[in-house]
């Protein structure tokens, strides 16, 4: 077997792994099912790409996200390690010749989304490869009590039940204990070998500021600290315009949300990357798989959705191990403001209902009815003609999906596609009758081989400059093409696409899942308010309330935290007496926040919180979930 430090020093450059991937490695080569819970930045890629390196055949790595596929296949690529990625939206043909490719062309790694995992000609075909180890990315994704949660994870097991002596890897930034217990469960880990590395990040200085004008300390955060910068914002428009202000002042920023097309996304990337611009504002759309070792702040300018969102994002910052900083900014309105949005746009079932009943009308779907075919889909045109609001609308979606009820695709990086569905002969006579499409259907035959038999990618740029077509007239005349059952038109510049995966049973067909969403619904709500007692809690150190929430045990104060930089270590007189009553006070069957203390005790707010502080650091007290001090048992 090759060894996989020689592997690390060729492919990778460096001389020794970093703790704990030599350990996992050893684990995943020795066939144990294995279970890795690091740090973002910890370096997780490295412990399946190895062993796969190692192994001979195929590494398959479920993965969520067609943007993180990319970035890990050009990644392995620039090191000439060969991989591919099954998308959603590959065609037949395409995918057969994807496998074609794993048989016979010496790849080490197959990226694909769990969703393919639904696709019996998939799971068919993969039986055929020679799979020698599996590996599941963003593996919380598998839990409803994970930040991002998604049915199809649930779907794994039907791969790993296919390749039963292949051991498994699954890999997570951010796990609590019952996303640990959902993962082992549902991926059938009977003895898995677990590794968890301490979320502590000596050199990452959590700091919220308590601020009316976030801008203004946005700009003395910048005068500041000349270096690479990641601004999160909640919203597409707020992207733009605080990358505009910010221009405005003289610095250089670009913007990145879900909204734009892939070569804008992939535009502003590389000029964060080449630092060319090196400040990105972006909604979380910029997240999983971003990887840039010297980013030196990150500000949350609106509040994140979850403890887990906000230790992803805020440890995108100090990869390299310099001194860094993650800022939230808050201001009077902010907490009444994000409990009121989320209020807002929750999908409730009533109205996810509604959404399902006007989508099938919308599309003029039967009863009992049910469409194999991709429908094209306007948002901002749906919620206009039945007066909804986008955002909740949205939301609605993104759980019928959730729930398996339809499929989204959403056109980021798939080019345009045609392929003919009549014989040439019909072709003559379709353009005989119609001799406007005439020079269009030619070109297409001239220039696109095989095309009666795959979709093709098209180039509409170089049709439209041959023809002398602006853009718009090119899609008419190929819709018009598809109108007429003359060739299917996939029109890569439709937002998104939809795909029913269930008849239409209106009411009947939300009920069965009608718990599922209000439990997701609640735990998100839990979320935020989660979020929000953090963001409150000026009495204890930011890393040890963040290390607590992760479950780890006897945690220590950062130091360099707004907390720990605020606090005054000053000794009551009274100390001994006063840690008496405070332990007496909370019992082992009773819980009491700061404030209830203060309450219940004849001592000062400051003196009870440099107690629970101490008793904390001794381990003899607990912080709970609700932020309630409890007697560690």
């Amino acid at each position: 077997m090759i060894n996989p430090l020689d592997l690390l020093k060729e492919y990778w450059g460096y001389s020794k792994f970093r703790s704990p991937q030599e350990e996992i490695i050893n684990s995943v080569l020795s066939g144990q099912d294995t279970l890795v819970l690091l740090p973002t930045g910890g370096g997780k890629s490295v412990c399946f790409q190895i062993p796969a390196l190692t192994k001979p055949g195929i590494c398959i790595v479920i993965s969520p996200l067609i943007a993180l596929m990319n970035d890990q296949i050009k990644s392995l690529k620039k090191k000439n390690i060969k991989a591919l990625a099954l998308t959603s939206k590959m065609s037949q043909g395409e995918l057969i010749t994807t496998f074609d490719n794993l048989k016979f062309g010496n790849y080490k790694l197959l990226y694909l989304s769990p969703e393919k995992l639904q696709t019996p000609l998939i799971l068919e075909k993969l039986k055929q490869l020679d799979v020698q180890l599996i590996a599941i990315d963003e593996a919380h994704c598998i839990s409803e009590w994970g930040h991002d949660f998604r049915p199809s994870y649930l779907k794994i097991k039907s791969l790993t039940d296919l390749f039963p002596e292949t051991p498994t890897i699954a890999l997570t930034a951010s796990a609590t204990k019952e996303v640990v217990k959902d993962i082992v469960k549902y991926l059938g880990f009977e003895n898995p070998q677990i590794f968890k590395k301490s979320y502590t990040r000596n050199n990452l200085a959590y700091l919220i500021f308590d601020i009316e004008d976030k801008l203004f300390q946005v700009e003395k955060i910048l005068k500041k600290i000349n270096g690479v910068i990641i601004i999160y914002v909640n919203t597409r428009k707020r992207t733009v315009d605080i990358s505009q202000q910010l221009n405005s002042l003289g610095y250089e920023s670009c913007f990145y949300h879900g909204g734009m097309d892939y070569e804008e996304k992939e535009n502003a990337y590389d000029l964060w990357l080449s630092e060319k611009k090196p400040i990105i504002v972006a909604t979380n759309a910029f997240g999983m798989g971003i990887d840039k070792p010297n980013v030196r702040v990150v500000i949350h300018y609106d509040f994140p959705k979850s403890i887990e969102n906000y230790m992803q994002e805020a440890g995108r910052a100090g990869r390299d191990g310099h001194k860094s900083y993650s800022v939230v900014l808050k201001n009077k309105t902010d907490i009444d403001r994000t409990r009121s949005m989320f209020e807002k746009t929750v999908a409730t079932v009533p109205f996810i209902k509604e959404v399902y009943f006007k989508l099938n009308q919308y599309y003029r779907i039967s009863k009992g009815e049910i469409l194999e075919k991709l429908f094209e889909f306007n948002l901002s045109e749906f919620c206009e003609i039945y007066h909804f609001p986008m955002i909740t609308t949205f939301n609605a979606l993104s759980i019928l999906e959730s729930e398996g009820i339809l499929i989204m695709y959403e056109n980021s990086n798939r080019k345009s596609t045609v392929i003919f569905k009549v014989q040439s002969h019909v072709l003559f006579d379709y353009y005989e009758r119609n001799p406007s499409h005439e020079k269009l259907i030619k070109l297409l035959l001239r220039t696109y081989g095989g095309i009666f038999d795959n979709y093709t990618n098209i180039n509409e740029n170089h049709l439209c400059s041959s023809l002398g077509l602006s853009q718009n007239e090119l899609t008419q005349k190929l819709k018009d093409l598809h109108n007429d059952n003359i060739l299917s038109f996939y029109n890569s510049k439709v937002l998104i696409h939809i795909q029913f995966l269930v008849p239409r049973e209106d009411d009947r067909t939300i009920n069965s899942h009608s718990r599922n969403i209000e439990k997701r619904n609640f735990l998100k709500k839990e979320k935020i308010d989660k979020m929000i007692a953090f963001i409150e809690n000026k009495n204890i150190c930011r890393n040890m309330q963040l290390l607590y929430y992760f479950d780890e045990s006897n945690p220590k104060e950062c130091g360099i935290c707004d907390v720990c930089l605020a606090k005054k270590k000053q000794i009551p007189t009274d100390y001994k007496k006063m840690t008496a009553d405070v332990l007496k006070t909370i019992s082992l069957t009773s819980e009491y926040s700061s404030k209830e203390l203060v309450l219940a005790l004849d001592y000062s707010e400051k003196d009870i919180l440099f107690c629970l502080q101490i008793l904390l650091e001794k381990n003899r007290i607990r912080l709970t979930l609700q932020n309630k001090f409890r007697l560690v048992e």
